[in-house]
């Protein structure tokens, strides 16, 4: 049986009143922090051991 889809029409998300000055700094904060953490994250995945295809073989 296939679920059925309820959209909802909607223009924005939130308040209709702006940001307080509080609320843009926690936010300017946040993505700081996320794009600094995703920089970090992808320099760890690009860093490979320098024998990386040297492989061990499994013991018997």
């Amino acid at each position: 049986m296939k679920a059925k889809k309820i959209e909802l029409d909607v223009d924005y998300i939130g308040g209709q009143e702006p940001l307080t000055a509080e609320e843009e700094k926690a936010l300017s904060e946040f993505f700081k922090k996320r794009k600094t953490e995703s920089k970090r994250v992808a320099a760890v995945r690009k860093a490979k051991p320098a024998n990386s295809n040297l492989r061990q073989s499994p013991r018997q």
